[in-house]
């Protein structure tokens, strides 16, 4: 099984993939024409795109940290036939593959509530009762996330699957954050807001090495230009202007991004060619 490894300072950290799904393609690009998307990202013939689902794994020393979950093992056929659901390798069998059990898992992060991120927070025990999957994780969400996922709106409804993480509170592994807030020595949430109003991004910090990880930010690196904003977006002039003030910071300080959804690059950096940012491979081990 390959999975990427990054070396950041004193932290390791790894790229790890619950497996693959499809979105509509104009629909991950909204207002930007398919002549100039699909040179990035290639459609099928239902115009459709492949996406992957990128978790982060970070070892600080002093925790052991998940970011995203996935969708999980929870989905029914039919679901898995509509996104064209591949969980290959899995989150799971990544972890295992690490010599790691979901026991050892000290925080798991989460950038926002939609199926596709979260949907590996939980697992379905038999009969059919479902319980968080890290049985010793603090599971971390922004406050007006967690709101805002038990009060959706029509746009966004079907996005928010509530056993992905209503069960997290009976259990008293929920841990919600307001804003920029350290979760543990090295590691600290941002609050990135356009995809949704409360949607947070991760900073991973060792030896003055930063690692951050976009989640819907930025899903992939065909969406490093400033208008290639997805039509999931709730706010996207917002999506932009938080794009635009995280590669500032990115370029200054030699920032490595992380990305959920790419299906080639777990990692990369931003680079700017005049008024317009480009995407460069990071290297991994």
């Amino acid at each position: 099984m390959m999975i990427d490894k990054l070396a950041l300072g004193d932290f390791q950290v790894y790229g790890l993939c619950d497996g693959f799904f499809s979105l509509d393609g104009g629909a991950m690009f909204g207002v930007v024409p398919k002549v100039l998307w699909e040179k990035k990202a290639p459609a099928d013939a239902k115009n459709r795109i492949r996406l992957a689902l990128r978790s982060l794994l970070v070892r600080t020393g002093k925790a052991l940290v998940l970011v995203e979950t996935g969708l999980g093992t929870k989905t029914s056929k039919k679901f898995s036939e509509i996104y064209e659901i591949s969980l290959n390798p899995g989150l799971q069998p990544s972890l295992q593959s690490l010599g790691l059990k979901a026991e050892d898992i000290d925080y798991v992060i989460n950038t926002h509530l939609h199926f596709d991120h979260c949907g590996g927070n939980t697992v379905e025990q038999e009969g059919r009762t479902i319980v968080p999957a890290f049985p010793r994780a603090k599971y971390v969400i922004q406050e007006g996330e967690w709101n805002d996922a038990q009060h959706p709106n029509a746009r966004d409804r079907a996005s928010y699957l509530t056993e992905n993480f209503m069960p997290l509170e009976k259990t008293g592994q929920l841990l919600l954050v307001k804003g920029n807030t350290e979760i543990t020595d090295g590691l600290d949430v941002m609050l990135t807001p356009g995809h949704t109003a409360a949607h947070q991004s991760v900073k991973i910090t060792s030896q003055g090495n930063v690692l951050f990880y976009l989640g819907d930010l930025v899903p992939s690196a065909a969406h490093i230009g400033l208008s290639y904003v997805m039509s999931y977006d709730l706010y996207p002039l917002e999506t932009m202007k938080t794009k635009k003030k995280v590669y500032e910071r990115a370029l200054a300080e030699d920032w490595t991004l992380a990305f959920v959804h790419d299906p080639v690059h777990a990692f990369g950096k931003v680079a700017q060619a005049g008024p317009k940012y480009e995407f460069r491979p990071a290297g991994v081990d």
